[in-house]
């Protein structure tokens, strides 16, 4: 009689084990399954597939602002111009003609170098490019830019920052340095450009 009892609480023991057993590894496989759910979600980075771009240079603030705002509206890759000796508040200054900017524009030959690692043109269709205007002119570092690519089958937007100067004859002289693209005629923002006033131009 002993030996039945024990025998049987052997086996419920056993059946106990069991039954945890298939609840835990139930569980902890439905864990892994929201893990790894959760971790291939968040290691597949979404591809650009962007066929605009704005490229921009911008001294003081003023044209990465207006390029932000047409690279949120368009749904655009962004790229700025950077300079390998970056421009100081004294390099700026327009009143000195022994400035470096005031060297740099009187001197049509000049081309600042840019820093940083080639862009790659491939896949765009459209670029919107932007730049501040210096003596009523694009920096000369637009000029080495541009001269760096090639720009068939692109379409080329001009945009420009100023105080009160317009475009003038920068977007043609882009144009006419670059040697390539299908320029388009530039528009001039001001610095405080609201997003409204750049939607209605982009449309």
């Amino acid at each position: 009689m002993k030996k039945r009892l024990a025998a049987f609480g052997i086996a419920l023991l056993m059946l106990g084990f069991t039954g945890c057993g298939n609840s835990s590894g139930q569980t902890t496989q439905e864990k892994s399954e929201e893990t790894k759910t959760t971790e291939a979600g968040d290691s597949q980075p979404a591809p650009s597939g962007a066929q605009t771009l704005v490229v921009y240079f911008s001294a003081t603030g003023n044209t990465k602002g207006i390029a932000e705002t047409i690279a949120s509206l368009t749904e655009a890759d962004l790229y700025e111009i950077i300079p390998a000796q970056e421009y100081t508040d004294a390099d700026l200054n327009y009143s000195d003609s022994n400035s470096r900017t005031s060297i740099e524009q009187n001197d049509p030959d000049s081309r600042p170098e840019i820093s940083g690692e080639p862009l790659t043109l491939d896949g765009y269709s459209t670029i919107y490019i932007g730049y501040p205007i210096w003596w009523g002119e694009e920096p000369k570092i637009m000029d080495t830019f541009v001269e760096s690519y090639n720009f068939d089958n692109i379409t080329m937007i001009p945009f420009c920052t100023s105080a009160s100067s317009g475009v003038g004859n920068s977007a043609s002289n882009l144009a006419e340095h670059a040697g390539s693209g299908n320029w388009q005629p530039g528009q001039r923002f001001s610095a405080g450009a609201s997003e409204e006033e750049i939607a209605n131009w982009l449309q």
